[in-house]
This record gives structure tokens, C-alpha cells and sequence, in this order.
């Protein structure tokens, strides 16, 4: 009667398709540049802009991670 993997909705799939078209280092390199940019703010003494330009680094890293997930085993 139902089956058992859950099928993705349109949205879904429009983004993947879309976000499945940039290369994988670009998620890499971006991380990067947040960390090294956030260095470069501590180091002006700018330290709250820092932090906040610090916490991009781990979500950039994260959907690095899906897009690559997403090429290796597709979607549904």
C-alpha cells in the first residue's frame, strides 16, 4: 500500500537540482575565506563581527557535506 521511502516534494528537488551544480570546493573554499576572514576582523579588534563571520564557517562546511550526499546518492 505505501511505500516505504518517503518521496521528496517539488521544492525540494528544484533546489537540489539547482544546488547540485556548484562544485563541491566552492562550499570548501567559502568556509575557508569566513575563517580567514573572521582572523582578520579579530586582529582589527573587531571582535563580535569576528564571531559572526567565525559561525559561518560550520553551516558552509554542513551543506558542503548534503551537496556532496546529494551527488554520490541522488535523490529520490
Amino acid at each position: 500500500m505505501f511505500s516505504k521511502t518517503p518521496k521528496e516534494g517539488k521544492y525540494t528537488v528544484a533546489i537540489e537540482k539547482q544546488t547540485s551544480k556548484i562544485p563541491s570546493g566552492v562550499y570548501l573554499t567559502t568556509a575557508l575565506t569566513a575563517m580567514a576572514a573572521s582572523l582578520a576582523l579579530k586582529g582589527f579588534r573587531s571582535r563580535n563581527t569576528a564571531l559572526f563571520v567565525g559561525q559561518w564557517a560550520a553551516p558552509l562546511l554542513i551543506m558542503g557535506l548534503y551537496n556532496k550526499l546529494v551527488k554520490v546518492k541522488g535523490h529520490n
